[in-house]
């Protein structure tokens, strides 16, 4: 991480110093820009971001007393973690997490149907796929991380808890703060309030005006409701269990993730959690007829235990403490929207939803609390960019764009998944493959599993695929998938992904020819003097007066050469750019590959060594775009059609004098 740009500061440098007049004062104000309701993880990743941005001013309000504390969902796919890393604590989950690597599968032994036989074992994530592993922790750590990273924010923000959501309307001739919003004291207790206190608060109501709210508030969400939108879908028609426990077993793969299809039903996944000795097990109990509700006071705790029992046959199993449980049923629903804008209107949308509250699915392929984050991510860098006054208002319409497909895609999957995974073990017809049909699945769909099967359409934010063969592993539209580097001025392995954070920046990648050295008229030097002097260049049209070069779009150059053969004092000046109110020279621009493994960045993404390429990856780290190096007018055009102007000629030689190092 960089620091110390503003000149020497002792002690924490992951916190920020805070804003002038915060921390807020705990009464909500009459107004303020974002107010996000729910404290999931999708509220929580959007306010986590937008607590980096001390100038939009942000609440986010929870029914519950306080923060959550255990259960619900445990599995962080390595889309995720990619995530993670750029919010700052993917070491941390890491480190307190369980990794899985190897899933094993277990069905009916043939000869003995009672009992159970292991049909395989396989690598959890595909070798490559990504620099991140597949984890399991309990969604209250992560929680946890995320209330961290806004406490130590510039902004110190933190929730306000014990507030419910009774109502939301838009009045679309305000112009100011136009979404009006209701709320309520919860029934739960705040933390610390006296129950007489709390008596009379539960009278009262409060209103808070918004410019924009976004309902991260679960599956009956009421900020759904008030906008007049329903989840449909299917009808739940799957009962499950699930429990973390401490047990004593002597089955063999107690440690390994582990899905067991039983004779007869029964079927079960082991998820293994975080600690060396807590364990999760989803344990399938049934189906339910058309209009059936489930009854839930007729399952208990032991009777979950019971059907572990009876299904590790011959295996023992005895559980020693009951950490948390629950039981659910399975329905795919979708909202046909995830925004307030109406199909003929013109107008922008000023309320969102996201997570479970517009999309709902199993946890059993573990995606739920990984797209609820992944909407907030592609929405937070959004809402700063029009906030800032970076873009107009129509960004925001792309949010429900893009992420409505992702759900449905998920929905698509999940359905599927649930009814391979709750089949019976020979249901299959004779003759069938050796394998498994439910292992076979898991192993097609491991991209999905892994949270690397979003691809965003061509769109405003999308380029199409006219020079994708430039670098074809670079994907358009897919997440930027990352591959080590060697960073010059100090020789730093690294991967390239890690320069990615949660700023709201646009990268560009530009990936150098092989002969090119950064002689005046090489490839690269040639772009440099483009960004850093052309009017045209998006760098000049889109920076404002005073800015850090960088603000905006922060372009990093890739060589092919060792850092040995490299002179840095011969880099163009563009990569080392003057910053702060010091004039600091930022060093961490320019890269160099990474031969020690025989395959450097240019062979694992397919990057042409000839021609080199320009690659444009969007803020929530995905690819939006791949361009030759002297595209310029292509690269202005797709910048121009995102980013409002820098207004004033006055901010052209601020601008100038950073790039130049004058």
């Amino acid at each position: 991480m960089q620091y110390h740009d503003h000149g020497f500061r002792p002690g924490d440098p992951e916190l920020s110093a805070p804003a002038p007049g915060r921390p807020h004062p705990a009464e909500l104000p009459e107004c303020v820009d974002v107010l996000v309701v729910g404290c999931g993880p999708a509220g929580l990743t959007l306010a986590a971001y937008l607590a980096g941005f001390p100038e939009i001013s942000t609440r986010i309000v929870e029914r519950r007393a306080g923060p959550m504390e255990k259960g619900q969902a445990d599995g962080i796919s390595c889309r995720s973690m990619e995530m993670f890393n750029a919010f700052g604590f993917a070491d941390t989950v890491k480190r307190q997490g369980y990794q899985v690597n190897e899933t094993v599968f277990w069905k009916a032994d043939a000869e003995k149907p009672d009992h159970i036989v292991r049909t395989g074992r396989v690598d959890d994530v595909e070798e490559g796929i990504s620099e991140m592993p597949h984890m399991i922790l309990n969604q209250a750590r992560v929680h946890d991380m995320y209330l961290t990273v806004m406490e130590k924010s510039a902004s110190r923000l933190m929730p306000d808890y014990g507030l419910e959501l009774v109502d939301v309307t838009v009045d679309s001739a305000d112009q100011d703060y136009p979404a009006t919003v209701t709320l309520k004291h919860a029934d739960e207790q705040p933390v610390g309030a006296k129950n007489d206190a709390l008596a009379s608060a539960r009278e009262e109501t409060i209103t808070i005006r918004a410019k924009y709210v976004v309902g991260c508030d679960g599956a009956r969400s009421q900020v759904r409701h008030a906008m007049g939108l329903e989840l449909k879908g299917d009808s739940a028609n799957q009962v499950w269990g699930v429990m973390d426990v401490l047990a004593v077993t002597d089955f063999p793969d107690i440690r390994c993730k582990t899905l067991i299809q039983a004779s007869g039903g029964g079927n079960i996944i082991i998820i293994p959690r975080e600690g060396g000795y807590l364990l999760r097990f989803y344990v399938e109990l049934g189906s339910l007829k058309a209009g059936e509700r489930l009854a839930r006071d007729e399952v208990t705790v032991d009777r979950l235990i019971n059907a572990v029992q009876r299904t590790f046959r011959p295996y023992n199993f005895s559980v020693k403490e009951v950490a948390w449980w629950s039981v659910y049923e399975i329905g795919q629903r979708l909202t046909d929207k995830f925004d307030d804008t109406d199909d003929s209107s013109s107008g922008s949308p000023r309320i969102f939803i996201a997570g479970d509250a517009c999309h709902t699915h199993s946890p059993k392929a573990g995606q739920g609390m990984n797209v609820s984050m992944g909407d907030a991510f592609n929405l937070a860098w959004k809402v700063v960019s029009v906030l800032t006054g970076r873009s107009d208002e129509s960004l925001l319409k792309t949010y429900s764009e893009e992420r409505q497909g992702v759900a449905q895609a998920l929905i698509d999957f999940d359905r599927e998944w649930s009814r391979i995974i709750s089949e019976r073990a020979d249901a299959e017809p004779a003759g069938a493959q050796e394998t498994p049909r439910f292992q076979r699945y898991f192993i097609e769909h491991g991209r999905t599993t892994a949270g690397l099967s979003v691809i965003y359409e061509p769109s405003r934010l999308t380029g199409k695929k006219t020079w994708q063969s430039l670098a074809a592993g670079f994907s358009i539209g897919e997440r930027f998938h990352s591959a080590p580097v060697v960073r010059l001025a100090d020789a730093k392995p690294m991967q390239l992904g890690e320069t990615v954070g949660t700023d709201a920046r646009w990268k560009l990648y530009a990936f150098a020819p092989a002969a090119d050295l950064t002689s005046e008229a090489s490839a690269i030097g040639e772009l440099c003097d483009y960004l850093g002097s052309d009017p045209q260049s998006p760098i000049r049209r889109h920076t404002r007066p005073g800015e850090d070069i960088d603000a905006v779009i922060d372009v990093r150059a890739v060589f092919q050469q060792a850092t040995r053969n490299l002179d840095l004092a011969a880099m163009p000046l563009f990569l080392k750019p003057k910053k702060g109110p010091l004039g600091l020279i930022d060093y961490e621009k320019i890269f160099c590959s990474d031969q020690r493994s025989g395959k450097d960045i240019f062979d694992l993404r397919n990057v042409d060594r000839q021609q080199g390429c320009l690659v444009l990856v969007r803020p929530d780290q995905h690819v939006a775009h791949v361009l030759p190096l002297d595209a310029r007018d292509e690269l202005s055009a797709f910048f121009a059609g995102i980013l409002l102007p820098a207004h004033g000629d006055e901010g052209e030689p601020a601008v100038r004098a950073m790039a130049t190092g004058t």
